[in-house]
């Protein structure tokens, strides 16, 4: 019998509720066995086996009957907009016995964030039926998770995505691009929109740009609310070099960014020894008599040669001799100086071009020569100096 409704549900093996799914078997000896089967919700309770002897006998025994979760659609729709900066409320219910705990979790594994008038916290779940999200962010746009566990498999859950509408806004990495003539170039514009933007490309005179076998435009997303618009310019001309810019526009706003494109030169190579290895050396000098100026030293064809610059001054060389030896060649100093120049040295043949390139060589093999060229150079500005 069922306690406390005080039914009778069998006498012996012989069913008295009238009712399918139970059952009562008897195995012979002293054995009486309740089946129920299609456990219902309404099936919970204590249940009572008694002996009619004297006196009598009886044994309890209780039956919970457990249910799985299930959510409880409580919004008609699971995606969710709302401005920037304003509050939105998810609410989720679930039933089941035990009674389920709800708990929220992003669906990408980043931390939900929640805000009070004093603290802002980051957590990776929340438990509770309601989540709200204060002062919203396009950083906080995407699919949320309603789970609704009781220990009775299996766990369900409820998938919210959330929207958040703000105005375009346009970064430009680069605002300044150079590029050699007949290359191709790539512009880049990094966009943050929602809704989608309609994007373009515009030239400094307002002519929009199409893709074509000269332009070529595409997108890149980079995540729920931001993507990078990329311009490709094919076999550049000097009619291409100016202003490009790229503009989004939606329901909110629109933004635009420009970005510069101007001609590369390159720097080509020429035969002259000493434009391909030089080595120059800036010093300020002070000398209270005699107004500032700079020295320039400068390895070419072999030698290290000084100039003054502006001030005037003619200047004296560090060269090589054929035997690879440097020689100090001296010419006239200014007007300014007080100290006779040195005597000058022995005149040379005219280097033919072997012999600029066996020079050129030379400097390069003999890296410890040119340290001593140095600081050759350096006694010389001190003795000019003084």
């Amino acid at each position: 019998m069922k306690s406390d409704s005080k039914a009778i549900l069998a006498i012996h093996t012989h069913m008295v509720a009238q009712n399918p799914r139970l059952s009562v078997t008897h195995n012979g000896h002293n054995t009486w066995k309740l089946h129920v089967t299609n456990v219902q919700p309404n099936d919970s309770g204590t249940y009572m086996c008694q002996v009619n002897t004297d006196p009598m006998r009886s044994q309890t025994g209780h039956m919970k009957v457990v249910i799985p979760p299930d959510i409880v659609d409580l919004d008609g729709s699971a995606d969710l907009t709302a401005e920037e900066n304003s509050d939105l409320r998810l609410r989720c219910r679930a039933t089941g016995t035990p009674q389920p705990v709800i708990t929220w979790k992003r669906e990408d594994g980043r931390n939900i964030t929640l805000r009070t008038e004093h603290s802002v916290q980051r957590v990776k779940s929340y438990e509770g039926e309601e989540l709200r999200l204060t002062g919203i962010l396009r950083q906080e746009m995407g699919s949320y998770l309603c789970i609704a566990s009781n220990g009775v498999p299996p766990t369900v859950s409820k998938r919210y995505y959330v929207n958040v509408r703000f105005k375009p806004l346009i970064k430009v990495p680069n605002q300044l691009v150079a590029a050699p003539v007949d290359s191709d170039v790539v512009l880049h514009c990094y966009v943050e929109s929602w809704p989608k933007a309609l994007n373009t490309w515009y030239r400094n005179n307002g002519f929009k740009l199409l893709s074509d076998e000269k332009h070529d435009l595409t997108e890149t997303p980079l995540s729920d609310y931001a993507y990078q618009l990329n311009l490709t310019i094919r076999r550049l001309n000097r009619d291409d070099f100016g202003s490009y810019t790229c503009a989004a526009e939606n329901l909110l706003g629109k933004a635009e960014g420009t970005i510069r494109l101007q001609e590369l030169h390159l720097i080509r190579t020429t035969s002259e020894p000493a434009r391909h290895h030089t080595e120059f050396i800036n010093i300020n000098r002070y000398n209270p008599t005699k107004p500032k100026g700079k020295l320039y030293f400068e390895w070419g064809d072999g030698s290290l040669s000084k100039n003054r610059g502006k001030m005037g001054h003619t200047s004296s060389v560090l060269r090589r001799n054929s035997s690879n030896a440097l020689m100090d060649d001296t010419v006239k100093k200014s007007k300014a100086s007080s100290y006779p120049a040195p005597a000058p040295a022995p005149a040379h043949f005219a280097p033919t071009q072997q012999n600029v390139r066996n020079s050129v060589t030379s400097l390069r093999r003999h890296s410890r020569l040119n340290r001593v060229g140095l600081m050759l150079a350096f006694l010389v500005i001190v003795i000019y100096s003084s």
